[in-house]
């Protein structure tokens, strides 16, 4: 039998993750039109052999998180429960207190995830190479370029039999450009050197107590135990760690324009894995631009000099690829309505999107939303309850939780994503000001926000429960 973990950390973390994070726990944001964490839930419950799921963090179980978990186990038809640490307790400290909980059972063995990742959890052939050579750790790993590794924990292995050599959490200097997923499979036996952690931590403890030092800054508890230092990097090159180098998706979320970027990661994998979930064209339906519009037979497009031509249909004529949906001009021959594009858009069954908006690429509409006539969505995420009043334009955006956007307003901000052209770029650690300038980067409207009707909200984040009048460009709204 296998267990999973999953480590949702707790409010005293995801602050780079504000306004979001004041109304529900970050685990719990909707990326790609659910919750963070179901992406990991749902991985993990396709593994044969699964048999529960954990969460461990210090978030208090309210109600969302409660509604949540039993939403799961009704979905997944298997057990998953919240532990809540006693105090914030690191990545390894949790695993280490609920060892017995995480044992009962006797699993084989047990994957550990971190909340605040966003990946294609190649949790099934972790497992397979964990099944041919048996070993107490397991790392997820992947490849960044030379300047953003040091951003990660950087992984040296040995290229034959992938052990992990040398580990560094966050080096000065460059060490390797493999780094750590935050994504491992555990044996059992890889909770003694978490004992051995620990029972370090209490010696030092008491150390400090007998100086008469028992300020908490300087002993931050023997509970405390952080897998990355206290761990890996003591035990590297001792052939008790292996890495597992994936080519798959992998992107961290830790602020609001990194859980832009996992939507769009995530609602592309939805192609492959859940179709279902993506709003497809229906008549009368608002048009979703895709990046790979669907061949409609017998489409001609006579050749025309100056400006694109209209969709003609004709039995005599050969049918030829479609062009870019930006290409594409809507003439007599061929009405909106009848056009069968796929985009990767996220609709809510509960919201109301009018027929002429136009969404896509990389949008998701939560529950409740309205969407007005003419409005224009692309790589945002719109939340629960929010309206988009008539010819409003949203980009590269998050829209709070009951918000307002007035009629013909632009809400605009400045996308942070990875160097295109590299393949090894990921995400960089965004900070929000420079040479004390707020730095362009998405725009975050907070929750029951209300944007006046012909304004313009570019580069700027506006905190919860705020009612503008007039445009803001590169501004806290506080």
């Amino acid at each position: 039998m296998l267990k999973a973990v999953i480590l949702i950390g707790g409010p005293q973390k995801g602050t780079r993750f504000r306004p979001l994070s004041f109304e529900v726990p970050k685990p719990l944001f909707p990326v790609a039109g659910v919750p963070m964490i179901q992406h990991h839930i749902e991985a993990c419950a396709q593994v044969p052999g699964m048999q529960e799921i954990l969460l461990i963090g210090f978030y208090q179980p309210d109600e969302p998180l409660t509604q949540f978990l039993e939403a799961a186990q009704q979905e997944f038809n298997l057990p998953v429960r919240y532990l809540q640490e006693f105090a914030p307790l690191g990545t390894g400290g949790g695993l280490y207190h609920f060892r017995d909980q995480i044992l009962a059972g006797s699993p084989e063995a047990f994957f550990v995830l971190n909340a605040d990742v966003c990946s294609d959890f190649p949790l099934s052939a972790m497992l397979e190479a964990h099944r041919r050579q048996r070993h107490p750790f397991l790392l997820l790993g992947t490849t960044a370029n030379r300047t953003q590794s040091l951003n990660y924990g950087c992984i040296v292995e040995n290229p034959q039999t992938h052990e992990v050599l040398h580990y560094v959490e966050k080096p000065s200097t460059f060490i390797s450009d493999i780094i750590n997923c935050g994504i491992y499979l555990f044996s059992p036996e890889a909770l003694k050197p978490l004992r051995d952690v620990f029972q370090r931590n209490q010696q030092d403890g008491q150390f400090c107590l007998a100086l008469g030092e028992d300020s908490p800054g300087l002993w931050p508890g023997a509970g405390t135990i952080r897998l990355e230092q206290d761990v890996f990097s003591a035990l590297a090159g001792q052939g008790q760690i292996y890495v597992h180098l994936t080519d798959g998706i992998w992107s961290q979320i830790k602020s609001a324009g990194s859980a832009l970027y996992a939507s769009r990661l995530y609602l592309s994998r939805y192609q492959d894995t859940h179709p279902e979930r993506l709003a497809k064209h229906t008549p009368g339906g608002p048009w979703i631009r895709g990046t790979q519009p669907a061949p409609i037979p017998n489409l001609w497009l006579p050749p025309q000099p100056s400006e694109p031509g209209f969709l003609t249909s004709s039995p005599e004529l050969k049918p030829q690829s479609l062009p870019l949906p930006d290409q594409i001009r809507f003439g007599i021959f061929a009405p909106r309505a009848s056009l069968l594009l796929l985009g990767n858009v996220y609709i809510h069954p509960t919201a109301k999107v009018a027929p002429s908006a136009v969404l896509g690429p990389n949008v998701s509409i939560g529950k409740g939303v309205t969407v007005g006539e003419g409005v224009r969505l692309r790589e945002s995420i719109v939340l629960h309850g929010a309206t988009l009043q008539e010819h409003t334009c949203v980009l590269h955006s998050i829209v709070g939780w009951g918000s307002t956007v007035g009629r013909w307003a632009r809400v605009e901000g400045t996308p942070s994503d990875p160097n295109p052209n590299d393949p090894r770029a990921r995400m960089d650690s965004e900070s929000l000001f420079k040479d004390g300038k707020l730095l362009p980067a998405i725009t975050i409207l907070g929750c029951r926000v209300r944007i006046p009707a012909e304004v313009l909200i570019l580069n700027s984040i506006v905190l919860p429960h705020k009612e503008l009048s007039r445009s803001f460009t590169n501004q806290i709204i506080l």
